[in-house]
């Protein structure tokens, strides 16, 4: 059945919660997209003479197509090479959806993205609608099929897995640059003591190149090793040189509500860096290289209007 003007724009309107939807359930912009698209080929396909509530039909649509994908996922997680970490996404994408509450940008960091692929698929669904998007407990036991009980119980094993000791601070894109602008600044002294001083005692750090680039494949434990391990990694070389083809430039920007630092030659981003914190030490390093997951901040980043100065370059 062809699609009417408005019933076109009534998909394209859902289009960016969809998304941000999707996203959060399964750690991936690349994967959101075709999970939205393939809603977006069902409601095509379907007889909406039939369909009540257009929004809640969709939800349910890609709530199904999730979980499926993330129950695949799961599969493929255990052959994955290396440290798998969400893929990121720079401030301001509608991909990130409702920043209103403490609870709807919380959701979205990466930390608790990572936190979440502990969640069993439904506890995940139940977590996000809820927390994020303020389903009821009723209407998310009707998108899936369950009693409203069952959801409530879901919901609370999923808070309690998804509970953190660690206090995260929110920045801005000032705050963030003040950030990244010091943990450079340490990064490139080629000394350790300024990175120890910025770093948490029991931080955490976890690179994700995935197949396609060489990256450390286990997580850096605590402020002494990890200033070890940064320091080495951007002590500039003719190798590191040769790699990127052409001169590095590092940016300040905030992804998933965090400061982060991107790294640009020649037009291409190479690596987000990533820095938790709670607004004294950094708590946790996440470094992004693998080019799968690089994809939507690269084409964001190319036809950004109101690029911030580089903070440094090799």
């Amino acid at each position: 059945m062809s699609l009417s003007t408005a019933e076109a724009d009534l998909f394209e309107s859902s289009r960016g919660r969809l998304e941000a939807i999707a996203y959060r359930l399964l750690g991936s912009a690349g994967d959101a997209e075709d999970a939205v698209q393939d809603t977006y080929l069902r409601w095509h396909a379907a007889d909406r003479s039939w369909i009540e509530t257009p929004e809640a039909w969709l939800t349910k649509v890609l709530t199904n197509i999730c979980l499926n994908q993330l129950t695949s996922a799961r599969a493929r997680r255990e052959t994955y090479v290396g440290q798998w970490l969400p893929e990121p996404v720079l401030a301001g994408d509608r991909m990130l959806g409702p920043a209103d509450t403490a609870e709807q940008r919380e959701s979205v960091s990466l930390a608790m993205l990572a936190v979440m692929e502990r969640l069993s698929p439904n506890e995940r669904v139940v977590y996000v609608l809820r927390e994020a998007f303020g389903y009821s407990h009723r209407e998310i036991a009707e998108l899936l099929d369950l009693t409203e009980s069952h959801c409530q119980q879901l919901y609370r094993r999923a808070k309690q897995h998804a509970a953190s000791d660690r206090a995260r601070t929110e920045v801005d894109a000032a705050a963030a640059r003040r950030v990244i602008e010091e943990f450079l600044a340490a990064a490139l002294s080629g000394n350790t003591e300024p990175l120890v001083r910025l770093l948490a005692a029991d931080a955490i750090s976890v690179a994700d190149g995935g197949s396609a680039v060489a990256a450390r494949r286990t997580p850096v434990l605590g402020a002494d090793a990890i200033a070890r391990y940064i320091s080495h990694l951007f002590r500039p070389t003719t190798a590191k040189r040769a790699y990127a083809g052409a001169t590095p430039y590092f940016y300040a920007v905030v992804v998933n509500g965090a400061p982060a630092l991107l790294v640009e030659a020649g037009g291409r981003v190479y690596g987000l860096i990533t820095l938790e914190t709670n607004g004294a030490e950094v708590t946790g390093i996440q470094i992004q290289v693998n080019p799968d997951k690089l994809g939507r901040v690269a084409r964001r980043w190319a036809v950004a209007e109101a690029r911030p100065a580089a903070i440094g370059n090799w």
